[in-house]
């Protein structure tokens, strides 16, 4: 489809017709309604056992699809308040707000982000959070620009955007919650110091 602006971007989003593509602070994303997650697997010809991410512009938005003790809850809000927004995705405990088709092979965690770039916070602000990965055809490297996302994903809605914030082309780290704390299961962007 072609580069829509963002009021068009959002509105189709929320209606859960459409998926978008927008940029981040690490990669461009891919996103949709969580409860339409399933065509962002169909789009990107993705393996079922390959985890979405649960993107917001805030992380109190995200907090309401985990569950954990109060101490878990502690821990984890002192990680997200020193390094999101920003390159870091949490793998939590999901609870039952999360649909299945964010993890199908593991319905039980959901990562969970808050990017550092101010169109794509727009924009979540404005959709709620959504389901989001890279931009790319599975297997293959993330895609970059707008233009280019455009050109492959003809189905997608992508932002017309011009942004002076770049996106650094990294993927976010990702560190999994265990009893035995946290486990990083790609290193990326940031390193943690939990």
């Amino acid at each position: 489809m072609p580069q829509v602006e963002f009021k068009t971007l959002v509105t189709s989003v929320r209606g859960g017709t459409h998926l978008a593509s927008f940029p981040t602070d690490t990669v461009p994303a891919l996103a949709a309604r969580p409860d339409r997650a399933e065509l962002i697997y169909v789009a990107k010809q993705r393996s079922l056992d390959k985890p979405l991410i649960l993107m917001a512009s805030e992380i109190e938005e995200l907090w309401n699809y985990v569950k954990g003790s109060d101490r878990e809850l502690e821990i984890w809000n002192s990680i997200a308040q020193k390094y999101l927004p920003g390159a870091l995705t949490l793998v939590l405990p999901a609870n039952d707000r999360v649909p299945a088709a964010m993890n199908p092979s593991d319905p039980t965690t959901i990562g969970v982000r808050v990017p550092n770039h101010t169109i794509a916070r727009q924009i979540l602000a404005q959709t709620g959070a959504l389901a989001t990965t890279s931009a790319n055809r599975s297997g293959q490297p993330a895609l970059l620009s707008m233009s280019a996302i455009a050109a492959e994903f003809l189905e997608v809605l992508v932002l017309d955007a011009q942004s002076e914030e770049m996106a650094s082309g990294t993927p976010s780290t990702v560190a999994k919650w265990t009893s035995e704390g946290w486990k990083i299961l790609r290193q990326g962007a940031i390193d943690l110091q939990a």
